[in-house]
């Protein structure tokens, strides 16, 4: 259990038999009255929105979520396959339960999921990944690190915004929270 007045972002409570994270929290203590928690919280399963409050010192039960480190083995049709490296048990996961960061998965790359009991709520990929561009217009002489912009495919099929001087073959290190192009691998 969990008291409303240690609500911080990023908190994950049990709320009608499902997950929600707490996104805002605000602590109102009125002049007149009893103090209580404003709150917007985030469905953890749907990415369902809503505002709700809680009086001050009141007990909601706290989500048990386990993080498991999951290997990406490979993608059979819709869904994506994830191996556990420590007990090598494979679990199928939608696109849903990805999200957007579906495009920068690779073969080989470990990521952090998200269970709740035994459903699974999301997949973390790393920050930053390193991906070989496999599509972008050519460059031309004079083209500049400041110049500008094109797109590039990469090798998982993310389309990403690039300097003019990458080329083809390129393994360049791209941000997945906001999909910018970090830098240049070697």
């Amino acid at each position: 259990m969990i008291s409303s007045n240690d609500f911080r972002s990023g908190v994950s409570i049990e709320l009608d038999g499902a997950v929600w994270r707490v996104i805002e929290f605000l602590h109102v203590k009125p002049g007149k009255g009893a103090a209580f928690v404003r709150t917007k919280l985030k469905n953890a399963q749907t990415g369902n929105v809503m505002e709700k409050t809680f009086r001050a010192g009141e007990s909601v039960p706290q989500a048990v979520l386990e993080k498991n480190v999951m290997q990406f083995t490979y993608k059979d049709g819709d869904k994506y396959v994830f191996m556990d490296m420590s007990t090598f048990e494979e679990s199928l996961l939608t696109k849903a339960q990805i999200g957007e960061q579906s495009k920068y998965l690779k073969e080989g790359m470990d990521a952090m999921v998200v269970q709740w009991g035994d459903r699974i709520l999301e997949v973390e990929l790393p920050n930053s990944v390193v991906l070989e561009v496999t599509q972008t217009d050519p460059g031309v002489k004079g083209d500049t690190a400041t110049g500008g912009t094109k797109p590039a495919t990469v090798e998982t099929g993310a389309e990403v915004m690039v300097p003019l001087f990458i080329t083809i073959g390129e393994k360049i290190k791209i941000d997945t929270r906001d999909n910018k192009y970090l830098g240049r691998e070697n």
